[in-house]
């Protein structure tokens, strides 16, 4: 079945597009072009392309730059963009390029002006591809994708700076909140759980007993440090590159208009914006993005090791760790009836996997002589697809394992007290009383014999001499009550309190 075609043009000379396509002849060949992977650029850089040119159009008014009408009428059709084009079957039918095309984003950025110069063409009952019809632009008021949607502007500043929209608003709408709601969902339990005493474990083997509420203070203040970091990512990404237009000289923009841009998107998005301080770097480099992206990596290995040490916990139910009980959400075998997994964890885990690999492209986009070349990034439409898949992925996932996990998670406190019990790393808090050597030795009786460490404390050191200056029950000898007040598990989690050593 052949679709029906309208011919357009372009300064390469004519091109058939799809008859029902808002775009015209530059994005037509752009989509011929690059028929790599089918995954166009993604909506948000779309919606945020659409805020940007709105609030240039809205500048350019403001330096007399653009005519009243012409503003108006590029707002509403931006406008229309940033809300999915619902009455033309949404933005995936109109913005079709690959995200493998010319690595400055131009293609995508020819894509959005012609899209909103035919919604205008729409908007004064006028066929879509007249935007470059001489007529209706000088003597009816027509709006040309270049000349007035493209006003002060390059695809060379316009495309980094979509991309530092995109990815701070995701960060600011979606991301920022599921890491602060995991972490108060950790921070509740930390303080819930804080009375509940278990076995520590380093290297994977039995340490001193710590407080359940403590591992878990120590997995919020890693979300909480999570939500600084990402604030910083924020304040590097709202440095923009507007203005500096083909290689960061500002040729044909107003001096203002970088600063007036920033500012007008403030006002739109609720995320204070700032003009790039040096064009030159904010163009030839793509640091923040690299920047913002090693913080989802970073914020990735943190997640993965919450995530991680929750199911070691909750290993069993009988024949591993078990002091947590994590939540059935479904059956865990296909052949093994009643097994349950730790599913939303590993689910998470994988979002971290992920979050790393797409680092090492977004850090080789940014690489010199990869994709930061001269006086121009041409890796960015690779770069922002990654960073922004790093974004929803871990908001998602974090949400997932807040809901789906944490909320249902439960401590099995008698299997907490089990276990500090027939550790025998409670011999540590005896170092002070009767030395390394000997509390070492009794260690590993008590494993030879399968006796915890209390009962053979009790047949072997009542009675027997502590060293000098440490407290006993009289005359320098130990008594079962020394003993037992040396091994309170709970005593041990206090710094500095009764049983705690160094090392």
């Amino acid at each position: 079945m052949t679709t029906a075609t309208r011919l357009e043009r372009d300064t390469m000379g004519e091109m058939p597009v799809p008859s029902d396509a808002l775009y015209g002849a530059s994005t037509q060949r752009a989509v011929l072009n690059f028929p790599v992977s089918g995954r166009p650029v993604p909506e948000e850089v779309i919606k945020a392309y659409a805020i940007l040119k709105a609030a240039a159009a809205a500048v350019n008014h403001k330096l007399n730059r653009l005519h009243e009408h012409r503003t108006k009428a590029i707002i509403e059709a931006c406008n229309e963009i940033h809300d999915g084009l619902p009455r033309f079957g949404g933005l995936a039918k109109h913005f079709p390029i690959d995200i493998y095309q010319t690595g400055s984003g131009t293609s995508t950025n020819m894509n959005v002006n012609e899209v909103i110069a035919n919604l205008i063409c729409l908007q004064k009952h006028k066929p879509i591809g007249s935007s470059k019809d001489l007529k209706y632009i000088d003597n009816e008021g027509g709006v040309h994708p270049n000349d007035h949607v493209n006003a002060g502007q390059s695809s060379n500043d316009t495309f980094p700076t979509a991309m530092h929209l995109a990815a701070a608003i995701a960060i600011h709408t979606r991301l920022l909140p599921s890491i602060k709601a995991m972490a108060a969902d950790l921070e509740a339990k930390a303080q819930a759980w804080d009375k509940i005493v278990k076995i520590g474990r380093t290297h994977l083997a039995d340490a001193t007993p710590i407080r359940l509420g403590q591992e878990f203070s120590g997995f919020a203040s890693q979300l909480r440090h999570a939500e600084e970091r990402l604030h910083r990512a924020l304040h590097a990404l709202s440095e923009l590159p507007i203005g500096g237009t083909a290689v960061g000289t500002g040729i044909n923009a107003h001096e203002q208009f970088g600063s007036m841009v920033a500012a007008e998107l403030t006002t739109r998005t609720g995320i204070h914006f700032r003009e790039a301080a040096n064009h030159f770097e904010a163009q030839a480099a793509k640091d923040a993005i690299v920047e913002t992206s090693g913080i989802l990596k970073t914020i990735a290995v943190s997640l993965s090791k919450v995530a991680n040490d929750i199911r070691w916990l909750g290993s069993g139910p009988r024949c591993g760790i078990g002091e947590l009980v994590l939540p059935a959400v479904q059956p865990g075998s296909s052949i093994m009836p009643g097994k349950v997994n730790p599913v939303i964890a590993e689910s998470l885990i994988m979002v971290c996997c992920t979050v790393v690999g797409n680092d090492a492209a977004v850090t080789l986009g940014g690489f010199g002589g990869v994709g930061s070349l001269l006086d121009l990034n041409v890796a960015m439409p690779m770069m922002i697809h990654h960073l922004l898949d790093s974004i929803n992925l871990t908001s998602r996932a974090c949400d997932m394992f807040t809901e789906n996990l944490l909320k249902g998670l439960k401590p099995d406190e008698d299997r907490c007290k089990s276990l500090i019990e027939g550790s025998l790393a409670m011999c540590t808090s005896l170092v002070p009383v009767i030395g390394y050597d000997k509390s070492a030795a009794l260690a590993k009786e008590a494993f030879k014999q399968g006796k915890t460490v209390r009962q053979l404390a009790h047949e072997t050191l009542v009675g027997a001499g502590a060293q000098p200056g440490m407290g006993s029950g009289s005359g320098g000898t130990l008594t079962k009550g020394d003993i037992d007040k040396h091994l309170d598990p709970w005593a041990m989690t206090l710094p500095g309190g009764e049983g705690a050593a160094g090392g």
